[in-house]
């Protein structure tokens, strides 16, 4: 019987601890970021939403015209043996999953797609044990300066990487982004550099329409849906960071947070008007995961 690894990396049909994996330099994700990704908990060995994000995976790549080596099938498989090759007793039988695929690699360096070269999918499997849920965090604001791809998940992360650093530096766990002008909206709230942001107003919940300024989230999805059955109404339409300051609760979502509470944006004090209906909204979510990844 094959002994666990400590974690595990996957990369072009080879696998190795992550500290000891190499890439080639001349993959495209070097040269470009010419790629895209997901990510997702795992406990019990079970992929948390696994369908939803193969599904979300297989249309980024087809939207930046990455044909994937394996039907999603085959990947889910894959997945799953990979998963399972991962010691987690130390974490509560939770991980933390990671896949994507790159364009592949070519030399010389050359910015037009590469012909005859095949896919290079990249998978890493981390022992790790879920986000607090229940727990309210600092965030800041900050003019979104990506490019009008959001709802590709690519691996071009620049800005988010420097967003996500601003708030650390000024003692915040996420950067709010919004737009300057946008569908007539000044300062139209766009996402997080890592999540999507959300809020409650009046008993109905508001987030961002899925359009190409945001990525459409998983947890997100689950949100709504959540909301639906818990009868609270939910409204997909643009709104300005004014709106967001002066709602009644900040929602924060993304795979490895699924409902985090927004207690400051820029060092002013938001939220906190809907405890009870948050707590609900909360209680939901982690049920759901609970009851998804049960053996």
């Amino acid at each position: 019987m094959q002994s666990l690894m400590k974690n595990l990396a996957f990369y072009d049909g080879k696998t190795d601890l992550i500290e000891n994996m190499t890439v080639p330099m001349t993959d495209r994700v070097c040269w470009f970021g010419d790629g895209v990704y997901e990510a997702t908990a795992v406990r019990n060995g079970v992929i948390y939403c696994l369908d939803e994000h193969i599904d979300r995976f297989y249309s980024s790549a087809s939207l930046v015209e990455i044909e994937i080596p394996y039907t999603k099938e085959e990947l889910k498989l894959l997945l799953s043996e990979l998963v399972a090759r991962v010691d987690t007793s130390e974490t509560n039988n939770e991980a933390f999953l990671y896949w994507q695929i790159t364009r592949g690699a070519n030399i010389p360096r050359n910015h037009v797609f590469p012909e005859n070269t095949k896919a290079n999918l990249w998978v890493t499997v981390t022992p790790k044990k879920l986000a607090e849920v229940y727990r309210d965090v600092k965030l800041i604001s900050q003019e979104d300066i990506r490019f009008f791809m959001c709802n590709i998940k690519t691996l071009c992360l620049l800005p988010n990487v420097l967003a996500s650093e601003k708030a650390k530096r000024a003692g915040a766990e996420e950067c709010v982004m919004y737009r300057r002008e946008a569908d007539g909206i000044k300062n139209r709230v766009t996402e997080c550099s890592h999540a999507n942001i959300h809020c409650i107003k009046d008993g109905r919940l508001y987030t961002a329409p899925l359009d190409n300024l945001i990525l459409p989230g998983i947890a997100r999805k689950n949100l709504i849906r959540v909301c639906a059955k818990l009868g609270i109404e939910v409204v997909e339409k643009p709104y300005p960071l004014d709106f967001l300051m002066s709602a009644d609760e900040v929602i924060v979502t993304s795979s490895s947070n699924f409902c985090v509470a927004g207690s400051h944006i820029d060092d002013t004090p938001v939220g906190g008007k809907a405890s009870e209906l948050l707590s609900k909204i909360r209680a939901e979510l982690v049920a759901d995961y609970l009851a998804k990844t049960d053996k």
